[in-house]
């Protein structure tokens, strides 16, 4: 099965991918390795959640946050490969989440997205990962996410 087929059977659309709001590239290739530049629960260029966890956002919401901002990375490799059955693992998630004092969930935080990885790449989709607390992410969003993949030769 495809990677557009298993997207298609968990009801899942990519969105457009991301235009970037600074002076960067949304991916970064060197060898067959794929940088993703961070991605932020965005829709159409608008923030779908704002707000730090363990304040104004749940776990839940911050969880839905994360599976935003990484599909975002995913229509962001989407755009620099052929297709994303080029992907052949999901090496390394970094997650950030702006996160109130005391907030020690971050963990659970970026497990949104790195079920949902699993979940369309299967065994390839399990990855190396950091779940960082910070105290802000640009424009008030809730977490941001850069993911490195390896691609096939």
């Amino acid at each position: 099965m495809s990677i557009d087929e298993r997207l298609s059977s968990l009801g899942i659309a990519l969105p457009e991918a991301p235009v970037p709001v600074a002076n960067y590239v949304p991916t970064q290739r060197t060898g067959d390795l794929v940088f993703t530049s961070g991605q932020t629960p965005t829709r159409a260029g608008k923030l779908v959640l704002s707000g730090k966890l363990g304040t104004t956002l749940t776990v839940e919401q911050g969880q839905e946050a994360a599976r935003l901002a990484v599909l975002n990375c995913l229509a962001a490799l989407a755009g620099d490969l052929d297709s994303l059955d080029g992907i052949a693992a999901i090496v390394k998630l970094t997650g950030y989440v702006a996160s109130a004092e005391g907030f020690g969930e971050q963990p659970a935080v970026i497990n949104g997205a790195s079920v949902l990885l699993e979940e369309v790449f299967g065994e390839a989709g399990r990855h190396a990962r950091a779940a960082l607390g910070v105290a802000e992410l640009p424009g008030g969003a809730p977490v941001e996410i850069e993911l490195i993949v390896r691609v096939r030769s």
